[in-house]
């Protein structure tokens, strides 16, 4: 299956070098290019891509109020990923809180594109292992528990587990290695503890996480 890809970035060179990178990707296809969120707004509206690569600063509506719009829109399926040369957090918690798929500095390596946007087009999610436990922690810490979920006493063991590994910002492989079980296996674990407390992806698993107290401080 194809993933259908559409790149949103103020900088024209910025966004051939992306498509560069996506193009020589056999399961990936940029679908369209946009220099502003307004017109990243309209092009998700009219192409219905599976993934859109959103620059958060850009002219007439920035990459975030794209991203909450795009995500607010109804019947919407397409996942966003956050691209940014700003290590803020502002920026980043907001596109946790507004639903992001991801959120990536522009200095990433170039197959690590292809490799984010396969991940969000999965339904899974994925933040910048250099601003994940730094940022999340932060900012969730002190938030109290989101009305409306599920309480962690729902899960079991087992999944409790996973999902304090799945704050850890562990890969399934990773946690399959620290609780030596398999990679379906955790899948499975993973599938269950987003289901049993209404949560959308792995990245919401993490603030969800935090906000309940379930993450020991270093």
């Amino acid at each position: 299956m194809t993933v259908r890809v559409l790149l949103a970035d103020d900088h024209a060179m910025f966004r051939s070098g992306m498509r560069a990178v996506l193009d020589t990707q056999a399961d990936l296809e940029c679908v369209g290019e946009v220099g502003d969120g307004a017109a990243a707004v309209r092009e998700v509206a009219r192409l219905r891509p599976d993934v859109v690569v959103l620059d958060v600063r850009m002219p007439r509506l920035d990459g975030l109020s794209a991203a909450e719009a795009i995500l607010a829109a109804p019947g919407n399926r397409t996942r966003v990923l956050v691209l940014t040369t700003y290590d803020l957090d502002e920026y980043i918690y907001r596109a946790l809180s507004l639903g992001a798929s991801g959120f990536l500095l522009k200095s990433l390596p170039p197959e690590e594109l292809a490799s984010a946007v396969r991940v969000a087009a999965r339904g899974d999610a994925l933040i910048d292992p250099s601003v994940t436990r730094r940022l999340v922690a932060r900012f969730t810490a002190s938030l109290a528990p989101a009305p409306g979920l599920a309480a962690p006493d729902r899960l079991t063991v087992r999944e409790q587990e996973v999902l304090l590994l799945v704050a850890d910002a562990l890969s399934n492989a990773e946690i399959a290695a620290e609780l030596h079980i398999g990679e379906e296996t955790v899948k499975t674990h993973v599938s269950r503890v987003l289901s049993k407390l209404g949560l959308r992806d792995r990245v919401h698993a993490v603030v969800y996480a935090h906000r309940h107290g379930l993450v020991r401080r270093p």
